[in-house]
């Protein structure tokens, strides 16, 4: 087996656009917090998140993603 490739050289691996960014929005709890997914690159690799809605909002900011509607 030639080791000189890199795993990632190995793997058929789709391009991606890491200035693709998303949240899609879960739930919005009582207590003010919201539960979301954030993506990058991938829309169908998600990690889930929780915040405020001030920190949410923030965070869309920073990550130059619109705020969702009705958040």
């Amino acid at each position: 087996m030639d080791e000189s490739n890199t795993t990632a050289e190995r793997l058929d691996l789709p391009k991606v656009d890491l200035t693709q960014r998303s949240v899609n929005v879960l739930r919005r709890r009582a207590n003010g917090f919201i539960e979301f997914e954030f993506s990058v690159g991938w829309p169908e690799l998600v990690v889930e998140l929780m915040m405020t809605r001030a920190d949410f909002e923030q965070f869309c900011s920073r990550q130059q993603i619109p705020v969702p509607q009705g958040t």
